[in-house]
């Protein structure tokens, strides 16, 4: 796999870098940096000097390297090529102050003569600098990369370390980076194992607790409740006797309330809101659904609108099995987040009348700024079939002699019944 070189100088005046297909001479790159920018040989720094002494390019090339140059390229060429391959050099090992002499006009060269020998020498004997956390980005990757990283406010090693998602597909939390920059990135570390390591140790320093609660947000069908916190002696739970359900935990008594809904949407949506409670209220009150409070449910409602950690909550959609899978999105408006409470309230009425549990916190719980018209109750609704034979029955209210029914007011019964219809359709769609 391919490792990353040091690019980032190249915006700053300097002539562009050179790679291996423009090394001069025999390469004598870095082992640990395959792709780094080679130092010229012995034969094309005696060319340079001597250009920089007073000879022309073309008698410092001819007398040097009389075999060096290529059909067709002049003298002056070769020389600038040779200067651009020592500012690469020198950037490359952040020596912008050893690049600077190699980066002057032409006509001064011979005044610059003695600078030029020196920032040779100290070239010849400068190793290729180790990566640090604290280093910019921009020292080490590819300008793409480091504006994809930048504008996420991602400027060294160690915040890319802290706030980059540790999952597969981490770089969709990035926009602009994309799978070949990821790769880069990836590339980078995978070449400096001690940056590596230091990475691992500051995740291992800041992150302990955090790593261990993310383990328990995954989807439904994967969700094992702890055993402390799967309700079985929630504190709100009714006498065991009257429970109208088979239920063991909190877990179970909310499949049942699931498996009351047939069409697929619907439960779906209720699954959603119910799993989001319940993983919120073991990572982050630690409590069973069946001893939240009154506050919890305040607690929740914020959350709602601002769930945090992000790292933890939100994410970019992805499959359920995916393990970049997140609760959220993002933060949910005041209507999204009024649904998701008129749900779980009507989560909790069906517990008490299960005799399940005792209470309902999230009776009374409003939020601001919502609808004053709570979401369409989809339990409460008829199937297609049904709207279907209501149909057929209002319109021959006025042709059945049972009915009793006139045509004038058969009329706008007819239209009510299709209005209220389009309406609670209408409604529906929006909850969802």
């Amino acid at each position: 796999m391919k490792t990353l070189t040091s690019r980032a100088r190249r915006g700053r005046g300097a002539p562009p870098a050179t790679d291996g297909s423009d090394a001069i001479g025999p390469a004598a790159t870095d082992a640990a940096h395959p792709a780094a920018p080679a130092f010229p040989d012995l034969a094309s720094l005696a060319a340079l000097r001597a250009w920089y002494e007073g000879l022309t390019a073309r008698a410092a090339v001819t007398h040097y390297l009389p075999h060096r140059r290529a059909d067709g390229q002049s003298s002056r060429a070769l020389i600038s090529r040779i200067r651009r391959a020592l500012v690469a050099f020198a950037h490359a090992r952040q020596r912008d102050d050893l690049a600077h002499p190699f980066d002057q006009p032409a006509a001064d060269r011979t005044r610059r003569a003695a600078a030029v020998v020196h920032a040779i020498d100290l070239l010849r004997s400068t190793p290729m600098p180790a990566p640090r956390l604290t280093d910019d980005l921009a020292l080490w990757l590819a300008p793409r990369a480091v504006r994809a990283l930048h504008a996420q406010r991602i400027r060294t090693f160690a915040e890319l370390t802290l706030r980059a998602p540790r999952r597969r597909r981490w770089w969709l939390a990035i926009p602009g980076l994309g799978a070949t920059g990821a790769r880069h990135v990836e590339a980078f570390f995978a070449a400096h194992p001690r940056l590596t390591a230091r990475a691992r140790e500051l995740v291992d320093a800041t992150q302990p607790v955090q790593d261990e609660q993310h383990t328990l947000v995954v989807p439904w069908e994967q969700l094992v409740l702890p055993e402390d916190l799967d309700g079985s002696r929630g504190r709100f739970r009714a006498p065991r006797e009257a429970c109208l359900l088979n239920a063991g935990n909190d877990y179970e008594a909310v499949q049942s309330w699931l498996a009351l809904h047939e069409p697929a949407d619907t439960q779906r949506a209720y699954r959603k809101e119910a799993e989001r409670l319940i993983l919120w209220a073991i990572t982050e009150r630690q409590q069973p659904l069946s001893s939240l409070t009154t506050d919890d449910a305040i607690a929740y409602r914020s959350f709602l609108r601002r769930p945090v950690p992000r790292g933890r909550w939100t994410g970019p959609p992805c499959s359920r099995r995916s393990a970049g899978w997140r609760p959220f999105a993002h933060g949910l408006s005041p209507r999204s987040a009024a649904y998701a409470l008129s749900v779980i309230r009507a989560l909790f009425r069906w517990l008490i009348e299960q005799c399940y549990v005792l209470a309902n916190p999230f009776a009374g719980i409003r939020v601001r700024g919502a609808s004053s018209h709570g979401p369409f109750d989809t339990a409460r609704s008829l199937t297609g079939h049904e709207w279907r034979t209501v149909r057929a029955l209002a319109d021959g209210l006025e042709s059945t002699g049972w009915s009793g029914w006139t045509p004038t007011p058969a009329l706008p019964a007819r239209f009510q019944l299709c209005d209220g219809a389009a309406r609670a359709r209408a409604r529906e769609r929006d909850a969802r």
